[in-house]
């Protein structure tokens, strides 16, 4: 039986393909509200970042969570990331 492909995705903060499973999904919804997305199935555009406070960090400081949600991220979102990210891992 041939191997099932992995879903590779990019994360904004490291720039690193990783495994779909190894990543926090970001979702943007039709209504502009930016929050993670544990199933990876909510409606809107999403980004991935690693579930590492560094490259949350990362992403934030060179705005690529902006750019790839073509969304002004506020920085509560960036703290609520963080604590999710840390009650993870």
């Amino acid at each position: 039986m041939p191997q099932k492909k992995v879903p590779l995705r990019m994360c904004v903060g490291c720039r690193e393909m990783r495994p779909k499973k190894e990543l926090i999904r970001i979702a943007r919804s039709p209504e502009g509200e930016v929050h993670a997305d544990p199933t990876g199935k909510a409606p809107g555009r999403g980004a991935y970042v690693c579930r590492s406070a560094e490259c949350l960090a990362r992403a934030q400081k060179i705005r690529a969570l902006e750019r790839a949600l073509d969304h002004k991220v506020e920085p509560e979102v960036f703290d609520r990331l963080l604590t999710e990210i840390s009650r993870d891992g």
